[in-house]
């Protein structure tokens, strides 16, 4: 089976990964030793309501317990809602994380794509209102987006959410990478589930607790009917013991969590600047990741440096020469960057020595 994400660190064995988005701080050791602890259960199946966790998120949001749903990871609560659903067609602006459209595929469900346009930043506006019809079942969008990094402006998700509502047709949020946004809570629409019955949001502690190896992502909805089908078509023991323990410990690292947006936020516009200046194409981002545009083959030479980015040539709506890097510590991004450095000026040099042979040739 061909990989087509970031982190394949088993086919590149010993790189320096920039090619997963996830906090650079790493698990904190509350999140480690409880993850033990689970493991040390391992006799025991676990909650396949994960009656805790969904208490401890319920409390720290605010949000009813009855309206939370846990998954192995983001990416199993998508197909477990394709699953429910069962949608004819479905709506995705791209380029987007591409286990979207895989879910859907599972159904034979019909996948329009709405292009995203270079010159806005990959940003969704206000003419994708004009794409929503009757005849769509289910949208997917992701704020901040993946792989660009937008956040979309909340006042145009509540005018999708209207317009969702009215016309019946689901709307997922992947809000994966929203605790890297500066005010994440300007963006959010988590406390929005209570009021669009048609809405689906989608967080994660993937990302932003660093613990992409234990998989534990959640769902937030106000259609408890929705919740009950899902529950239904999935295996009942998706989420491990230790994935919960995890959770509930990750709830009680606020300061972290600050912590790595702030450093996230500053090394970002450090990284894109240089880029910049050393001419690669950047997308100015908003989360932990930054898009970028190069004529120069940056995924094979940096790999020939030990560095491992995700080559985004497999994205719908970009291609060739599209990479996504993530933003790591302030001495893993220098070497990142000194790498980048070193790969525009070798390459400019060769240009210019071609040129200068076709010349006096």
């Amino acid at each position: 089976m061909e990989y087509v994400h970031g982190g394949d660190i088993y086919t590149y064995k010993g790189m320096l990964d920039f090619s997963v988005n996830v906090n650079p701080l790493g698990p904190s050791e509350r999140v480690i030793d409880a993850a033990k602890r689970g493991a040390e259960r391992a006799m025991e199946y676990p909650d396949s309501r994960c009656g805790r966790l969904r208490e401890a998120l319920a409390e720290r949001k605010k949000i009813p317990a009855e309206h939370i749903i846990a998954g192995n990871g983001a990416a199993d609560l998508f197909f477990s809602l394709v699953l429910a659903e069962r949608p004819r067609t479905a709506g995705i602006p791209v380029p987007a994380f591409s286990e979207y459209e895989q879910a859907l595929k599972t159904v034979d469900c019909k996948v329009r794509e709405y292009f995203l346009k270079k010159e806005n930043n990959f940003r969704l506006t206000e003419d994708f209102l004009n794409e929503l019809s009757p005849e769509t079942d289910i949208v997917f969008l992701c704020s901040p987006s993946n792989p660009a990094g937008q956040a979309i402006d909340r006042g145009l998700l509540l005018k999708i959410a209207d317009r969702c509502e009215g016309y019946g047709i689901r709307l997922v949020v992947d809000e994966c990478f929203i605790d890297f946004l500066a005010e994440p809570e300007d963006y959010t629409m988590e406390k929005m589930t209570e009021k669009y019955s048609c809405l689906f949001v989608v967080q994660a502690f993937t990302k932003i607790h660093a613990i992409p190896g234990l998989r534990l992502g959640y769902g937030i909805t106000s259609d408890e009917a929705l919740l009950e089908r899902m529950q239904q078509v999935r295996q009942p023991w998706s989420v491990s013991i230790p994935a919960q323990e995890a959770g509930i410990a990750a709830l009680g690292d606020g300061e972290r969590v600050y912590a790595a947006r702030e450093l996230t936020g500053r090394e970002r516009v450090r990284m894109e600047k240089k880029l910049s200046g050393w001419g690669v194409d950047v997308i100015p981002s908003q989360a932990n990741f930054i898009l970028m545009h190069s004529p120069y083959d940056l995924f094979r030479l940096l790999k020939d440096r030990g560095i491992l980015i995700r080559d985004c040539s497999n994205y719908s709506g970009l291609g060739r020469g599209w990479y996504r890097t993530a933003v790591r510590r302030s001495e893993e991004n220098d070497r990142l960057l000194e790498a980048v450095r070193q790969i525009c000026q070798m390459e400019e040099h060769r240009k210019d020595k071609a040129r200068q042979e076709e010349y006096s040739g």
